[in-house]
């Protein structure tokens, strides 16, 4: 079985590989420009190592915690690995996901901005920022608003001195993502950010078209996952 779902893994990732180029291509970009952050989440080491073997290097996590525990051991056999961040950080979970990642792309309030300069300050480690955009403008949602995201990309830049590599989005799951890969990169234009971290399993095709830098996706490559045990 475990070597059914290990090659189950490489033939999807080999699959969304390929077909991130076909439309990049199409959309007359550079394949080699688009980042591919495979989304652990959910899934344990296991599931994960065929991807490592394939030669898959960038991966997502949503929880400190659930990183925590999966990655220095997957790490301590791939350390040229990079780990994405891609869900809210709690301040309290700041010096423990500075020190487990490489890149955090859900800087999205002041309070969170001002834990990461002193904890870079402290540790001397500076993982690349990515300001959370709340496009649809969700109360459920972590993300600065549109509106105020220029004051908060400036203060992080300029008051907090973090290193802004770029911009990520979650667009509503009813409305069209393309609106929301636009807005997302014209704000990243007039701040002059060069990454763009949206698109997911179900729009990566439109966020390619639309400039993405970086594609986080889970269900394409790993495949549903297993529900989270009750507490």
């Amino acid at each position: 079985m475990a070597q059914h779902m290990d090659t189950d893994v490489v033939a999807r990732l080999a699959d969304v590989r390929a077909d991130i180029a076909a439309i990049a291509e199409e959309a007359g970009r550079d394949p080699r420009e688009i980042t591919l952050v495979a989304v652990g989440k959910g899934h344990d080491a296991a599931r994960i190592r065929p991807a490592l073997a394939a030669g898959q290097r960038v991966f997502g996590e949503n929880r400190v915690q659930e990183a925590a525990e999966k990655w220095p051991a997957l790490r301590a056999a791939y350390p040229d690995l990079a780990l994405h961040l891609i869900g809210p950080l709690q301040t309290n979970k700041v010096r423990q996901a500075v020190g487990l990642f490489d890149v955090i792309e859900t800087v999205d309030r002041p309070k969170l901005a001002g834990a990461l300069a002193r904890e870079f300050a402290r540790s001397e480690r500076r993982p690349d920022c990515f300001i959370q955009v709340n496009t649809g403008a969700e109360p459920q949602k972590a993300g600065v608003l549109p509106e105020a995201a220029d004051a908060f990309i400036a203060q992080c830049r300029d008051e907090f001195g973090l290193p802004v590599a770029g911009l990520m989005c979650i667009p509503p799951v009813d409305e069209e993502a393309s609106l929301h890969f636009a807005l997302l990169r014209e704000i990243a234009r007039r701040n002059g950010l060069a990454g763009l971290s949206m698109g997911m399993s179900a729009d990566y095709r439109i966020a390619i078209a639309f400039g993405a830098t970086h594609l986080r996706i889970g269900t394409a490559i790993f495949g549903e996952r297993p529900p989270r045990p009750a507490v």
